[in-house]
């Protein structure tokens, strides 16, 4: 048996893992070029100002607030990407399967850590024949995240685009948070800080709605556990 899965007889594999784990060279191709597309967007400033202008056509009239309340635009522009960004990869993500492939890759550590310190040789050829199994289901969900990147990205990045644009339209770009009173949205500390405020006000959202989905679908879950689940 050992020496059926470790002969030459099988498939060679690449890296340690089974065919089925690589991503294709076509998927790595299309998400190359997606991201070069959106960074194209990010830094090329007048690219961005057209495509900022073309989103803004949909968005200046709904969430512009005529240029007079930018923290209130930065603040719904980023619910709306969150909520969109944070739907799409629950909808396409399967959570329960993500959280049980996380236990089990933990539970294989542990058992490989503690074949080692006991020198146990027979363990760890046993445990090191598996690891490109384990490994493999354990790198789906992020092949999954990786497949979804583009396709949030090329709705985010444009909005983002819009935003660059919108803020420099602003009558009045000074703004207050608790460690400056007179902060302004065209300065930048690391990042620009309009791209700061809009973080702080948005990321705490994105955190609570996934937990909450995945709140819903745990609960889901164990829902039809419990029914399916005969009585005694």
């Amino acid at each position: 048996m050992g020496g059926g899965m470790t002969g030459g007889s099988g498939p060679r594999r690449m890296g340690g893992l089974p065919p089925g784990a690589r991503p294709s060279m076509r998927n790595q191709l299309v998400l190359l070029l997606s991201l070069f597309f959106l960074l194209f967007i990010m830094f090329d400033a007048r690219f961005r100002t057209t495509v900022g202008g073309l989103v803004g056509l949909a968005l200046q009239p709904t969430v512009g607030l005529g240029y007079q309340y930018p923290i209130i635009t930065l603040m719904l522009t980023g619910l709306l990407m969150s909520f969109f960004s944070v739907t799409v990869r629950h909808f396409f993500m399967d959570w329960i399967e993500m959280a049980k492939n996380q236990r089990i890759m933990s539970a294989f550590n542990r058992e490989l850590r503690e074949a080692r310190l006991a020198h146990n040789t027979y363990k760890i050829r046993k445990l090191t024949e598996l690891q490109p199994q384990i490994m493999a289901q354990s790198m789906k969900a992020s092949q999954t995240q990786l497949k979804l990147m583009p396709i949030t990205m090329l709705v985010i990045i444009p909005i983002f685009a819009w935003l660059a644009v919108y803020v420099t339209s602003v009558p009045s770009s000074i703004f207050a948070v608790p460690w400056q009173p007179n902060a302004d949205l065209h300065n930048s500390n690391v990042l620009p800080n309009w791209i700061l405020l809009y973080s702080l006000l948005t990321l705490p959202f994105g955190q609570v709605l996934q937990r909450f989905l995945k709140y819903i679908s745990y609960r889901k879950r164990l829902e039809e556990l419990e029914r399916s689940t005969p009585a005694t």
